[in-house]
């Protein structure tokens, strides 16, 4: 597989033809976040030559219902395409120094989706491994100066900065549609996980609504992310 830009059409996306099963379609996504989260697990995301099957997400509420989601307060210009239509990647920039992705639920002006947390890279490992070791995508570069030597495949995309950096997600990707024919990312049906390998527990690093358990992952896969409970950030007094 060649690694061509990010930017390539839908038919340059390395499941189309049947490799990772049919795309998603809208329907898919317009149900309860909560719902479609432990749904992705085994599920294929694919931007450019780049794949990952899913291993862990993280489902977010609407507005006043879930304290930890972008859109509690409701819709700003930051979160505006988390109350589009589902099937939409909301990226978004955090901590100063990184993207990540997340897919939209649920009807227009509910403000509910999915974020990805962590995947095997599948198709393109390459790529994928070379953006992790130039820095990433447009950040800060977490990677940076671990040029000699070479990032493992389950960390590849191990965490969710990890899974953009992977997919080639930035800032320009936000708002694209994955349901769309000939789009840019899609979604594969993948092999669905046996639900007895599906564990769910507290999000990871959320300092409002912590003890909702809406964190999905595979049991036992190598590409999941370690667990972090949220640690408060004292002030140092003088």
């Amino acid at each position: 597989m060649d690694g061509r830009g990010l930017d390539e059409a839908g038919p340059d996306l390395p499941g189309v033809g049947g490799l990772f099963g049919r795309p998603l379609d809208r329907a898919f996504f317009d149900r309860p976040s909560c719902e479609v989260a432990p749904d992705l697990l085994g599920r294929v995301i694919a931007h450019g030559p780049v794949a990952v099957r899913l291993t862990e997400v993280e489902a977010y509420g609407g507005p006043g219902q879930d304290p930890a989601s972008h859109t509690y307060r409701g819709r700003t210009p930051r979160n505006s395409v988390m109350f589009g239509e589902p099937g939409h990647v909301y990226v978004y920039f955090t901590y100063g120094m990184h993207f990540c992705a997340n897919l939209v639920c649920l009807p227009e002006d509910v403000g509910s989706a999915v974020l990805m947390r962590a995947g095997e890279v599948i198709a393109g490992a390459d790529v994928a491994r070379s953006r992790r070791l130039a820095g990433g995508n447009g950040t800060n570069g977490s990677s940076a100066g671990r040029t000699a030597r070479t990032v493992p495949d389950r960390d590849l995309a191990r965490g969710p900065a990890r899974l953009a950096v992977s997919l080639g997600l930035v800032r320009e990707h936000n708002g694209l549609d994955c349901c769309s024919a000939g789009g840019r990312i899609r979604v594969f049906e993948g092999a669905p996980v046996d639900p007895s390998l599906v564990r769910t527990g507290p999000r990871t690093g959320v300092a409002a609504g912590a003890e909702t358990p809406w964190r999905f992952w595979i049991d036992g896969d190598p590409t999941v992310s370690p667990y972090r409970p949220h640690v408060r950030r004292q002030r140092t007094r003088v």
